[in-house]
């Protein structure tokens, strides 16, 4: 049984990204609503939409080195009441048809979720090694889970025209009084260095150090794939499967809800299959599976099938994420620098390389452009190993039960669990 604290420490981090799915996915499920509130053309709800890139990028560039000097909990707070604030100020923005307001919210909430997400990581690896059990694959799936009951709020709430700017106020409330409640139950001091190596320049330069380590670059670059194959479905599949295959928008739309549930099952179902084979023949075998579903959508002559396909993209998708963390984590020693790096890489991938893919879409068409998604997976597949712990002495620490810990699983020293 593990102890009450490292028990709710848990729950804490499991609530906090679940109500930030709810957030994220609230503001998306809204945004025609929002469109035609403020009375914008496509191009310019675009620059809108900009707000919330640069806000997040912003985010999660400083969080890492934020943490390493105040602590994951400090950052968490922060991250929170900005994005809280954030959804508050977009509400507000879409009730009194502001853009700028719209534009001045999402880039407050990005840049919250930005600092709380690479904060609840570097916890999450945390309590990873106390309990010696995987932690991060449902942690990532909270949020997914969150985004899906986000989803449907947004649909169901847009079906009886309830007002954007309320429904928005009411989710940055829940998030302002759940948030609440989690922070407090995270102990302090998580990732946090010493003042004197916190400090100067070697701070600054303490995420570039950590790529010294040739195993984490090799994280890293699954980590980039990984996410990148994520964010591609986040941002194309639906215009993929209009443009590509020719049916509704609604349809297009329905298969990016079946590929949001399946990230969502395949995070929480993770954890078995994890413990019994390890984090690379997990990877490895998710990184296959997505291929086969990328590959569907793009070869696939059938909307059937494609639509069909985007189930394995999901599950696939699921686990390289959340997997690559644990890898970069293994060590308590300098674990918060190398998790924040390998964060910081992954969500730079997701938010940044998929926008990316328009551009040779431009000329060769969507569903050929994701064929640069399936090379990447087969690279991620190849990499895998790269994600066993380094040696005994990390098994060993994953392992070793703590005094508050006295269920932690055995680590196979072949198979490398986290």
């Amino acid at each position: 049984m593990l102890d009450q604290a490292t028990r709710r420490w848990r729950a804490a981090l499991f609530v906090f990204m679940l109500v930030a799915g709810v957030g994220m996915a609230s503001w998306v499920a809204r945004t025609p609503a929002v469109r035609d509130a403020l009375g914008v053309s496509t191009g310019g709800m675009g620059v809108v939409l900009f707000g919330l890139s640069t806000g997040s990028m912003a985010g999660v560039l400083v969080s890492g080195p934020l943490v390493r000097r105040y602590g994951g909990r400090a950052v968490m707070w922060g991250g929170a009441a900005v994005l809280t604030a954030g959804l508050a100020v977009t509400a507000g923005g879409a009730q009194w048809s502001l853009a700028g307001g719209v534009f001045a919210g999402l880039a407050l909430f990005g840049s919250g979720l930005g600092l709380a997400e690479v904060a609840v990581n570097i916890e999450g690896a945390a309590v990873e090694r106390r309990i010696g059990r995987p932690v991060l694959p449902v942690l990532h799936g909270c949020f997914s889970l969150g985004t899906v009951l986000g989803a449907l709020l947004g649909l169901a709430l847009t079906a009886v025209r309830f007002p954007v700017g309320a429904h928005l106020l009411a989710v940055a409330v829940l998030t302002a009084a759940a948030t609440v409640w989690a922070v407090r139950a995270v102990p302090a001091g998580t990732g946090r260095e010493a003042a004197e190596a916190a400090a100067g320049p070697r701070d600054r330069l303490a995420a570039l150090r950590v790529w010294r380590d040739g195993r984490l670059v090799l994280i890293g670059m699954i980590v980039l794939v990984m996410a990148f194959t994520e964010g591609a479905a986040n941002d194309w599949l639906p215009l993929l499967m209009v443009d590509g295959h020719g049916v509704s928008a609604t349809a297009g739309s329905l298969t990016y809800t079946a590929f949001a549930v399946a990230m969502t099952v395949g995070r929480f179902a993770g954890g078995p299959f994890l413990e019994r084979f390890g984090r690379a023949a997990v990877v490895r075998a998710s990184a296959a599976v997505a291929a086969v579903g990328v590959a569907l959508v793009v070869f696939s002559p059938s909307p059937l099938v494609a639509g069909a396909a985007v189930v394995l993209w999901g599950l696939g998708a699921s686990l390289g994420f959340p997997v690559s963390i644990s890898a970069a984590g293994d060590d308590p020693e300098g674990a918060a620098a190398r998790v924040s790096a390998v964060a910081t890489a992954g969500y730079l991938a997701f938010l940044v390389g998929p926008p990316s893919l328009g551009f040779l879409a431009d000329h060769v068409g969507l569903r050929p452009t994701m064929g640069v998604v399936l090379g990447l997976l087969v690279v991620a597949a190849l990499l895998a190993p790269a994600l066993r712990p380094r040696g005994p002495r990390v098994a060993a620490t994953a392992a070793a039960p703590r005094p508050d810990a006295t269920t932690a699983a055995p680590v196979d020293d072949g198979a490398g669990r986290p």
